[in-house]
């Protein structure tokens, strides 16, 4: 008997192999049906700023205890210079030029001018409260344009309240090119009216109360205008203008 074979189908090797269908992404059939998860996205994470270091922090309240001290100490400045203003009133002195008078005028030997003038000085301390001491070095000199005719030292001495003094100050030098000066004084003196100016630099310290404040100067200029320079004659003064000023 022959036996019974079983006939199988035949498997075609080369067919193509079944393919899912395409589905576009993004559908509700691909979502459901695609078995491949989608990775979840990436989270930022905040970048957290870390103090200033000590350091800086310590400089900054440094700077601002310093500045904080400074404009106190300003204040209390011009709290103080108030209250003192007020209670004091201070006022600068008065100066005014008496006399002049010329003691010698000549030429030398060397050319150079030889000049020596007496000059009489009211002082005038109009403050109620404040002395002033006249501290040694004070200069008073004499000039006809920018030439230094001659200059003499201001005593050493103190002024009380409301008081007036009279200097006697003598004032000596000698001048290059004194030929061309003479000449110049000279021809001046024909139209009577020779300008002269008078600087005065005097260290003072002032006296408020019984406390004696650090020295300061009084700096001065008086513009003259006097008839002659002869000598040994009084020559008088037809006009004066003095400005004085605190130079701490």
């Amino acid at each position: 008997m022959t036996e019974k074979q079983k006939i199988h189908p035949m498997v075609d090797v080369e067919a193509p192999t079944p393919t899912a269908p395409l589905v576009p992404p993004g559908s509700a059939t691909s979502e459901k049906s695609s078995p491949i998860q989608q990775r979840p996205p990436q989270r930022t994470i905040p970048v957290i700023h870390t103090r200033p270091p000590k350091k800086r922090s310590c400089c900054c309240k440094c700077i601002c205890w310093s500045i904080s001290f400074i404009v106190l100490l300003l204040i209390i400045v011009g709290a103080t210079v108030g209250i003192l203003y007020l209670v004091f009133r201070p006022k600068l002195p008065k100066y005014s030029i008496d006399s002049l008078r010329i003691s010698d005028l000549r030429l030398n030997f060397d050319m150079t001018l030889y000049a020596k003038f007496d000059v009489k000085i009211t002082a005038d301390n109009p403050n109620k409260k404040i002395g002033i001491y006249y501290e040694q070095g004070g200069r008073l000199s004499v000039w006809y344009t920018n030439s230094k005719l001659c200059e003499g030292s201001l005593p050493k001495f103190y002024q009380g309240h409301q008081n007036i003094t009279k200097l006697d100050v003598i004032l000596t030098g000698q001048t290059e090119g004194g030929s061309t000066l003479m000449s110049a004084l000279q021809e001046q003196q024909q139209t009577g009216q020779i300008p002269l100016d008078l600087e005065v630099d005097a260290p003072v310290a002032i006296k408020l109360g019984k406390l004696k404040m650090r020295k300061v100067r009084i700096l001065g200029e008086c513009k003259l205008v006097v008839d002659s320079l002869s000598a040994n004659n009084i020559i008088s003064i037809k006009a004066s203008n003095c400005k004085f000023r605190l130079k701490l």
